[in-house]
């Protein structure tokens, strides 16, 4: 199979995926998620304890435009939200787990 250099592609693959998954809280987030079909807010906001509101909400959003992550807003009062992985956002479990695994190797 022949590879690519990744150093002059254009557009480069890993690039790419950093602009998507980058950030402080995204990959979190997204580990998060494929732990749990469905997840409202607060409790994804309870599971990374020093995120802001503001913060996680940006992060969401921004995922949910990357086609990555789903939002579902229930018509129900008070508001309810959950949050899922897309089938983009669970093509990214192998590489997130493999992290997973590198940090319980190195940690």
């Amino acid at each position: 199979m022949e590879t690519k250099p990744l150093g002059n592609c254009s557009p480069c693959p890993v690039e790419f995926t950093a602009n998507i998954i980058g950030g402080k809280w995204k990959i979190l987030i997204l580990y998060h998620l494929i732990n749990n079909d469905m997840i409202r807010f607060n409790q994804l906001q309870k599971k990374l304890s020093s995120v802001t509101h503001r913060t996680l909400t940006r992060q969401l959003r921004e995922l949910e435009e990357d086609g990555v992550v789903n939002r579902v807003t229930f018509a129900e009062v008070p508001p309810r939200v959950e949050y899922s992985l897309t089938d983009k956002g669970k093509s990214l479990t192998p590489m997130l787990l493999q992290m997973r695994d590198w940090g319980l190797q190195h940690m």
